[in-house]
């Protein structure tokens, strides 16, 4: 896991609360559709495996959001906290989004996230399905 100055409240060790606290604030950050934003929560080497992507690093992550967003249009995400541990988190989620012809999909999925000390995120594991909505 990175080292760095940068802190992210909550930190770990998680309580239930806090691991609340921390799933609302990636929903939140998603949901804003900006990938510099939500690229600040993650290490500098952080590590995901999305779908059958992987990134290496937190300019990996930009880019691979900035790709997400320009396909999946007017997309919005609830997560919810499904287990937590001392730094690790457990979530369960489904967004909308529809593509460029106008066809609307419901995606679902389950993610495994893992923090350094300082409350960012270093390993991100993610499933997802996707269900055309008709």
């Amino acid at each position: 896991m990175s080292s760095t100055a940068e802190t992210r409240p909550p930190l770990p060790p998680f309580t239930h609360a806090s691991a609340i606290e921390k799933v609302r604030l990636a929903e939140d950050g998603w949901n804003s559709r900006d990938p510099q934003r939500v690229s600040l929560a993650y290490t500098l080497d952080t590590h995901w495996r999305n779908r059958a992507e992987f990134v290496t690093s937190r300019e990996e992550a930009k880019g691979f959001l900035t790709r997400k967003w320009a396909k999946e249009l007017d997309y919005r995400l609830i997560k919810e906290l499904w287990a937590f541990t001392d730094n690790r988190i457990a979530v369960r989620y489904a967004y909308e989004w529809h593509d460029d012809s106008g066809n609307w999909f419901r995606s679902y999925g389950n993610e495994n996230w893992e923090f350094d000390e300082n409350g960012l995120m270093a390993n991100r594991f993610a499933c997802i399905n996707d269900l055309p909505i008709k």
